[in-house]
């Protein structure tokens, strides 16, 4: 069976698009709430993927984009903020974009040889991409600040980046993603099986 996505009429592609863009600003603000270190944690990777699995990596792109919008406006990035507001905003939105989009692509480009393998790679990149993006943007927009910052707590500049910016945070949502791998991969097979005989399509 190929991607849903090219078997939705552009009305069931809006109507989950939607859905899972409200999943997503839902599950980021509740994730607000549940800190690692100084950050957040990211609960939205999740429907991200389902998102991208079932839409493709576009889909992906703009639940990524939504995921960013939210962590903006949640205040969730103010520490960045005081350092570089406009490498504060590219550097999460640009995370978040990337996140969906290889997420949607390695699916695309697996799921014909092996649906489980697809997903499962799927989810592991989705948070690896999203993380690599921040620490590459921590090095381009803000290593100067976090090197005066990471002095104060005697550490290295890279090891605060990776200990006590990343750390914990990465480990649980990649952890969280694989868990659930079997989880994303149920729902997209039911998604994908609704909308196919909403339009009288065979299984």
């Amino acid at each position: 069976m190929q991607t849903n996505a090219k078997s939705l009429s552009k009305t069931q592609s809006i109507t989950l698009l939607g859905l899972m863009t409200a999943l997503v600003v839902v599950l980021q603000l509740l994730g607000s709430f549940i800190h690692l270190g100084l950050f957040s944690i990211s609960l939205v990777l999740v429907p991200i993927v389902i998102g991208a699995t079932l839409l493709g990596p576009l889909a992906g792109g703009w639940l990524g984009l939504a995921f960013g919008v939210t962590v903006l406006i949640s205040g969730d990035a103010a520490f960045f903020m005081g350092f570089n507001a406009a490498g504060t905003i590219i550097t999460v939105l640009v995370k978040g974009v990337a996140a969906g989009v290889a997420a949607g692509v390695v699916y695309s480009a697996l799921q014909k040889w092996n649906r489980w393998v697809a997903i499962l790679v799927s989810a592991l990149v989705c948070p690896v991409v999203n993380t690599g993006v921040f620490v590459a943007g921590c090095f381009l927009f803000f290593f100067g600040d976090l090197t005066a910052v990471a002095a104060d707590a005697g550490k290295s500049v890279v090891a605060y980046i990776f200990l006590v910016l990343v750390g914990g945070n990465f480990l649980f949502e990649v952890l969280f993603n694989l868990v659930l791998a079997p989880a994303i991969l149920r729902l997209t097979e039911i998604g994908e099986k609704v909308f196919r005989r909403s339009r009288g399509l065979s299984a």
